[in-house]
This record gives C-alpha cells, sequence and structure tokens, in this order.
C-alpha cells in the first residue's frame, strides 16, 4: 500500500537526491502494509516528484529519535526540536530508496480530489 505525504520542496529534493535518509511525522498511518511513500512536493513546485520505499519506521521519544538520525535528517536540530515541540513520541520513516518521477505529476493525476493532504493520504 501507499501514502501520499505533502513534503517541502527543499526535503523532497534532499529525500530524491540521498541526502536525506528519514522523514519525520508527528503521527504515522494506522493501516497496515504500508510500504511506499509518494511524494507531493508543496508549493511553489505543487507536483508529485517520486517516491520511496520504506525500509523501516521509527518511533520513539524525540531526543532519542534525534540521536538515531541526526546523520542523514537532513534537517537542523532547532527544526526538528520545533516540530516536536511538547511531543512524548515522534516517528521517521526511513528511507529504503528513492525514485525521481521523470515527468512530475499534477496531483490530480494521483488523488481524484485534488487537494494535498494536510498530513497523509491513503492512495489504492
Amino acid at each position: 500500500m501507499k501514502v501520499l505525504l505533502s513534503i517541502k520542496p527543499e526535503y523532497a529534493e534532499k529525500i530524491l537526491s540521498g541526502e536525506k535518509h528519514y522523514e519525520f511525522r508527528k503521527a504515522l498511518p494506522k493501516a497496515s502494509g504500508v510500504n511506499t511513500v509518494v511524494i507531493y512536493a508543496t508549493m511553489p513546485v505543487g507536483k508529485v516528484v517520486g517516491e520511496f520505499d520504506i525500509e523501516s519506521i521509527l518511533s520513539e521519544k524525540p531526543n532519542k529519535l534525534w540521536l538515531l538520525t541526526s546523520e542523514f535528517s537532513g534537517i537542523t536540530k532547532s527544526f526538528f526540536n520545533e516540530y516536536f515541540q511538547g511531543r512524548t513520541t515522534a516517528h521517521a520513516f526511513k528511507v529504503r530508496e528513492a525514485r525521481r518521477y521523470e515527468r512530475p505529476l499534477d496531483l490530480g493525476e494521483v488523488l481524484t480530489s485534488g487537494v494535498p493532504p494536510q498530513s497523509f493520504c491513503y492512495l489504492t
């Protein structure tokens, strides 16, 4: 199963270039069997630009998650701390293999509503 994630363009690019090995989230999909993330690069790009296979999902206290992921996080510690402020649990998708689409897709080609998800949505 695949999920569509809205990701800031700078982080989407870092994932697709292999620089960022983790995508951090406050909430995870509840359905089992999610193995691929489809990347919607938010505005100003506004396109579905690629996807990555999930190697694993980490769920830890924020400080521990940072220790495990910081080397290949693709973000600053201050951004991480701000993002997870007040949270007792932080999550990260570990990227196994990322693929950039030859032709970025309009959101409507992937999602009938054409509305980007706030967090994620399932794709069938």
